[in-house]
């Protein structure tokens, strides 16, 4: 019995994108006669039958979006990602339903299966911070966009944060305020060299380096995101025969434990240490004394651009061209901890 063909093979054969002959099947509007054409062609030489929903949706439109979420929802900022996208749903007239699903690709499976059977008509797939993710086949049935997340083939659309970027404004920001010595407590996971760690640290090293300050190995060390972390590390900087006069924190918790260390070693901030962090996790920013200055992870603008993209998106890539792959900036949120 021979191997029922997929999107993947009809996309290999007429030379287009998946997403492409995703949008075929489902009947799209922004996709040229002549590609609908070569699609259609391939379709019925390798005789692929679409699932019920697929048929169904190219008779009428569901107004439905699906949003998967690994822990996006119990995440206190990162929620914005799904106001980004519900406020585009509400503007076209379309339903969002979310579902959170853990790491655990099981049950991403089974909530796009779950999301086909409603005969949603695009899907959002969110991370809770910035990574490579794994996703089910079935997932390419329908249009779908990645949000703070990516696949390691490029082969789907993603929106994410611009890291390299915002750890270079980051690092300018202290350099433009004339400091020269610049401790960084970079955000380090489980998994190493996540794209927040490293091209935060690029964009450091990047500043410095316009600025002519050497890059010194001894003013960066790396944190698993909490708060004792950041204390840890401050008081391992602070120690230092040259210590810094500002530090960067790789995100909101860290520095509200860097506030914590240098208190206990009678430093005022930012006469004594300016203090940037990353995040602009309000709850922790807001509350800090002075008020943490820190760069805006672009949590609702990534939803909004996911949603905006699947909703009003263009004709797809060639089979040769990348699927777009989006950088959001991290603007920055001055408050007072810079002086």
């Amino acid at each position: 019995m021979s191997k029922k063909p997929t999107i993947h093979d009809i996309a290999k054969q007429a030379g287009v994108s998946p997403a492409t002959v995703s949008r075929v099947l489902n009947n799209y509007a922004h996709v040229s006669q002549k590609k609908r054409a070569r699609v259609m062609a391939v379709i019925e030489s390798m005789e692929y039958r679409p699932s019920y929903t697929a048929r169904s949706m190219r008779t009428q439109r569901s107004r439905l979006i699906g949003f998967i979420a690994d822990q996006v929802a119990t995440t206190p900022y990162a929620g914005d990602i799904i106001r980004g996208a519900q406020d585009v749903a509400w503007e076209t007239n379309h339903i969002l339903m979310v579902i959170s699903t853990g790491d655990d690709l099981n049950h991403v499976q089974q909530a796009v299966d779950a999301l086909l059977d409603r005969e949603v008509e695009g899907i959002i797939f969110a991370a809770m911070y910035h990574r490579p993710v794994t996703v089910p086949p079935n997932i390419y049935e329908v249009p779908t966009v990645l949000a703070n997340c990516f696949v390691e083939d490029r082969s789907l659309p993603c929106v994410v944060p611009d890291e390299v970027r915002g750890g270079y404004e980051a690092t300018c920001e202290l350099l433009k305020r004339g400091h020269r010595r610049i401790g960084f407590i970079n955000v380090f996971t489980v998994t190493p060299g996540i794209p927040a760690s490293r091209g935060r640290l690029a964009g450091y090293r990047q500043a410095l380096a316009e600025y002519d300050v050497p890059f010194d190995e001894a003013l960066v060390c790396f944190g698993y995101g909490a708060a004792e972390h950041g204390y840890d590390h401050t008081k391992q900087l602070m120690s230092l025969d040259n210590p810094p006069t500002a530090l960067f924190c790789g995100n909101d918790r860290m520095a509200m434990g860097a506030y914590d260390a240098l208190h206990k070693l009678h430093l005022e901030i930012p006469d004594d240490v300016a203090i940037i962090g990353y995040d602009n996790q309000e709850i922790i920013a807001m509350a800090l004394h002075p008020k943490l200055s820190t760069m805006q992870l672009p949590h609702y603008a990534m939803g909004h651009w996911a949603a905006d993209y699947l909703t009003s998106e263009e004709d797809a890539d060639e089979v040769g061209e990348t699927p777009v792959q989006r950088l959001l900036p991290c603007p920055f949120v001055e408050r007072e901890s810079l002086g």
